[in-house]
């Protein structure tokens, strides 16, 4: 049995933050139903590389989800999705505040429905202040979370990822807020709530102290590239044969060990060497010693004498070397899954291990409307009532 078996859980979101929250529920045995408009679907179905016109990242996004087309913008469309949530333990929607409300299913009215019912909302800042109102996205949060500024090479501009990072913290941190959500149910009498969540907050989280820095010293953390401000030598560094690797040494004994590796083992006995800190001063030396030492040898040899010695180093690797990873393969990191469309697929396995009620990936993500009669003939509709329903466009 898997942890979250006997939850039902709407995903009426779109894009990102939403599904990827509602896959990690799925992923522990919820029944995740996705809400997608009958005729245009969810756009994350266009992100990506396709294979055969098969969206390759819509098979991972919404996997073990039931898929529904519903157009909750028309009141037949509400009234279904009104009586779907009066089944389900969760709702999750990303739209801009006031939205649900316009269609007739804001919070109030769903819990009318279902007063056990948890309302996620995730927005680009949330359902209340000055910035409530404005289209939010992942990148809008990589820019005002700091993680734009405090990126990139110091004479470089900003930098922004190239994926969706900010969504992607946004969805992980919703799951948990559902849970808790959820456990104040279970432990004070069964009543729902609303989780307001933005996507700039869990950024700007993962991000560190900047703001308390900034209040208590004024002082603005700048870009350093592949630095940090709080250790070295901490960088990437280029092997004989090409390759790349990324040294650490947040830990005193490992810098000591890097060092002794090396071959500088008298930079140990240096006052400015017995904290991070005091490193980070003479980084310049530290990166040429490690640097020069490691552009002699090829990426096997550096790794090798790196884990002979107990010093922190991995490799850089880009899909190629993730797939080809022993390691990754042997913890099964990445699984195979089977797909009615492309057959046998790679993708991430769930994200963590739970030893007695572990997750899985049941089934990859489904065609538009795929399971539209099967849901809603679970709340009573006839097949006379859904063909009527479809015809008019509510459905599909």
């Amino acid at each position: 049995m898997m942890p979250l078996e006997g939850l039902r859980v709407l995903d009426a979101s779109t894009i990102l933050a939403g599904p990827l929250c509602c896959r990690i529920l799925g992923d522990f045995g919820a029944d995740v139903i996705k809400i997608e408009h009958p005729r245009t679907g969810d756009s994350m179905r266009g992100h990506g590389e396709q294979k055969n016109g098969v969206p390759l990242w819509w098979k991972e996004i919404s996997r073990n989800k039931r898929t529904v087309g519903l157009d909750l913008g028309r009141p037949e469309g509400a009234a279904l999705f009104l009586r779907l949530a009066s089944t389900a333990d969760v709702v999750v929607e990303n739209f801009r505040p006031g939205t649900f409300e316009r269609w007739g299913i804001g919070p109030d009215r769903l819990h009318e429905a279902n007063r056990g019912l948890v309302i996620v909302r995730l927005t680009g800042f949330g359902q209340t202040g000055r910035y409530a109102r404005r289209p939010g996205f992942g990148t809008l949060a990589e820019a005002m979370s700091g993680f734009a500024a405090m990126t990139g090479w110091p004479d470089g501009p900003p930098t922004l990822p190239s994926f969706g990072l900010a969504d992607s913290i946004c969805g992980i941190a919703a799951s948990s807020a559902a849970l808790m959500a959820l456990r104040y149910r279970e432990q004070c009498g069964g009543g729902g709530q609303v989780v307001d969540l933005s996507i700039l907050e869990p950024i700007m989280a993962a991000l560190g102290p900047a703001p308390t820095v900034y209040h208590q010293l004024g002082v603005i953390q700048q870009r350093h590239g592949n630095r940090s401000t709080n250790n070295a030598p901490r960088n990437t560094y280029q092997t004989r044969d090409g390759s790349w690797v990324a040294v650490s040494t947040s830990a005193q004994r490992i810098a000591e060990r890097v060092m002794t590796l090396v071959g500088h083992p008298e930079v140990i006995d240096e006052p400015w060497f017995q904290s991070g800190r005091g490193r980070v001063t003479h980084v310049d030396l530290l990166d040429a010693y490690v640097g020069g030492w490691i552009a002699e040898r090829t990426r096997a040899e550096v790794l090798d004498a790196f884990a002979q010695a107990g010093a922190a180093i991995a490799p850089v690797y880009d899909a190629k070397d993730i797939v080809e990873d022993p390691h990754i393969r042997e913890t099964q990191m990445i699984t195979e899954v089977p797909d009615e469309d492309l057959g046998p697929m790679l993708m991430h396995n769930v994200m963590w291990r739970l030893s007695a009620s572990p997750g899985r990936v049941r089934f990859t993500g489904r065609a538009l409307g795929a399971d539209t009669d099967e849901v809603f003939g679970e709340l009573g509709q006839t097949a006379e009532e859904l063909a009527a329903l479809r015809e008019s466009g509510v459905i599909g």
